[in-house]
C-alpha cells in the first residue's frame, strides 16, 4: 500500500476523504485545505572500494530482502546532504570511514516495509574506504564481504538500484 492510499481522513481537521480522492497525491482537504505531498524518500548508498578494486557488500539482517547483499547506505535525515548522509550510513553500518565519494546515479525505488511501499530515489555513489581492514557487520548488518564488481550476480543484490548500477561498474 501507498502511502497516499493510508489517508482516509484528514490528518488536521479530521475530515472524511471522499471515496473517489482516497489515494490521490497530492492529498487535498476540502475541510480546512491542506495539502500534503507523497514526495519519494531519499536514500543514499555507495559501491565501496579497498585498494585492491573489490566492493564491500553488506548482509542485510533484516526484511525487506533479508540475506541478500546490500550496499551500506541509508536514508537521509532531514537537513543532511546525500554526500553527509552516506558517510554517516557506512560509519553506522560497518564502522568504517570514506573518501573519494563520487555520485554514479540516481535511481528510483519501491522500498516495503511493515506492509507500506514508500517510494525511494536512491542516490548512489562510490567510494574508497580508508581502513578496509576495520570493517565490521554493526547495524542492520548480519555480514561482510568484499567482492570484484564482476563477481557479483546480480539476483544476489536487495535491490532493482544496486543492479542496475553494478553494470556501471564492470562497463
Amino acid at each position: 500500500m501507498l502511502p497516499a492510499e493510508l489517508f482516509r481522513f484528514c490528518p488536521r481537521c479530521g475530515a472524511p476523504v471522499p471515496p473517489g480522492s482516497v489515494g490521490q497525491a497530492p492529498f487535498r482537504c476540502a475541510g480546512c485545505d491542506l495539502t500534503l505531498f507523497f514526495n519519494p524518500a531519499v536514500a543514499a548508498g555507495a559501491w565501496v572500494f579497498d585498494a585492491a578494486g573489490r566492493v564491500l557488500l553488506v548482509r542485510r539482517a533484516h526484511d525487506p530482502q533479508k540475506g541478500k547483499f546490500g550496499l551500506p547506505g541509508g536514508f537521509l535525515d532531514a537537513g543532511e546532504t546525500a554526500e553527509a548522509g552516506l558517510r554517516r550510513e557506512v560509519r553506522e553500518e560497518v564502522g568504517l570511514e570514506v573518501e573519494a565519494v563520487e555520485f554514479l546515479a540516481s535511481v528510483p525505488n519501491r522500498y516495503e516495509y511493515k506492509g507500506v511501499t514508500y517510494p525511494v530515489v536512491d542516490l548512489i555513489f562510490t567510494a574508497r574506504a580508508v581502513s578496509p581492514e576495520a570493517g565490521r557487520a554493526l547495524d542492520g548488518v548480519a555480514g561482510i564481504e568484499w567482492h570484484r564488481p564482476a563477481d557479483i550476480d546480480p539476483e544476489e543484490l536487495a535491490f532493482p538500484s544496486m543492479k542496475k548500477t553494478v553494470g556501471l561498474l564492470i562497463g
